[in-house]
């Protein structure tokens, strides 16, 4: 184990984060995912060292950093306000943190050529940060956070302040930066940011811990009505999208079975499809209905839900649809029943990687 919380509990009255274990193994993307004033900052500011827990402990690396100072934790964090030095161009902020090490001049160099090339940012090195878009500065902060090489990269709500296009720049370079070895721990109140980029997610809510798992294991199958409800995704699936370049229907493949048509500006590439379950259209025959995408499924579980009722359809793929009462008792549903489901290209989401 990397990173383990063992009982991590602070009181700011009347807040109160409590007992929060968790663990992140090397290589992680971890996503803490909640509403404002969860708690998801403060875990991340114990974790770095700048807050003190009241009780628990925190292991890196099977070695007892509870009480270690911030700078000999080998955790670096980048905040959501950036904190970029303006006085300093973009070469003298990513050098910072190494010439408060004293690392030699030339390692210097070195370091800052090398994660500048990495994050695409060495055309602005001479630039003060007063001149940079939303994104650069993103580039910026990063590059000074991970050229001190930490063990764990920690994100304060990293893409809350950009534009749709810059946000997808910038989950692919948070992607590219994971796979190539750094461990990363990322709050967000965004179920979005989760699917793309998580492998395991931690739900928190008024500082308590709800749920802990992969993506799927989270969003498929929430233990609380808080879960559920906050999330909101039940169907959501990794796909291919087929390439087309035409500017109507486009259809994703999941599993290398299943086709599903939709409308997005994407041509082609990989990504996830979203499909609200309360969109989705249960009958006991073959709808004549303008929904393009008509599957004949069996019904795996049937769970009641607030004054309706959830179904779990297996279409080859199981999805969730959320029909109210009156149609689940007009329609005589039962466990192992046929059924078909049916919803629109429109009512698909996809998402790009």
């Amino acid at each position: 184990m990397m990173l383990e919380l063992k009982n991590i509990s602070k009181k700011y009255d009347p807040f109160n984060l409590e007992d929060i274990s968790l663990s992140v193994e090397k290589g992680d993307y971890f996503v803490l995912l909640g509403p404002s004033g969860a708690g998801k900052t403060l875990i991340l500011e114990i974790i770095a060292g700048i807050i003190q827990a009241d009780n628990g402990e925190i292991f890196l690396d099977n070695e007892n950093i509870t009480n270690k100072r911030i700078q000999k934790r080998k955790i670096g964090m980048v905040f959501q306000d950036l904190a970029v030095f303006p006085h300093l161009s973009v070469k003298e902020n990513i050098e910072y943190p190494l010439k408060n090490h004293r690392i030699n001049k030339s390692i210097i160099r070195e370091k800052v050529i090398n994660i500048s090339n990495k994050l695409d940012i060495n055309h602005i090195l001479n630039r003060k940060p007063t001149t940079l878009s939303g994104g650069e500065l993103q580039r910026v902060a990063l590059a000074r956070t991970l050229v001190s090489d930490p063990k764990i990269l920690l994100l304060d709500e990293p893409l809350s302040s950009i534009d749709i296009q810059l946000k997808n720049d910038l989950r692919k370079l948070l992607r590219r930066i994971n796979k190539a070895g750094q461990t990363i721990i990322h709050v967000t109140h965004d179920y979005e940011e989760a699917v793309l980029l998580a492998n395991k997610v931690a739900i928190l809510n008024e500082g308590k811990l709800l749920q802990t798992g992969t993506a799927i294991e989270v969003f498929q199958f929430p233990k609380s009505k808080f879960v559920a409800s906050f999330t909101g995704v039940r169907n959501f699936f990794p796909c291919i999208l087929k390439p087309s370049y035409s500017k109507g229907l486009k259809n994703v493949i999941i599993d290398n079975s299943i086709e599903i048509k939709l409308h997005t500006d994407q041509t082609q590439g990989t990504g996830f499809i979203l499909i609200g379950d309360n969109a989705i259209f249960v009958s006991n025959h073959k709808p004549e209905t303008s929904a393009c995408n008509n599957f004949l499924g069996e019904i795996l579980e049937i769970i009641p839900a607030n004054n309706s009722i959830e179904l779990i359809v297996n279409v080859g793929i199981k999805i969730s649809a959320l029909i109210s009462l009156e149609s689940y008792e007009n329609l005589s549903l039962f466990e192992g029943k046929q059924v078909w489901v049916s919803f629109k290209a429109t009512n698909v989401k996809f998402l790009p990687n």
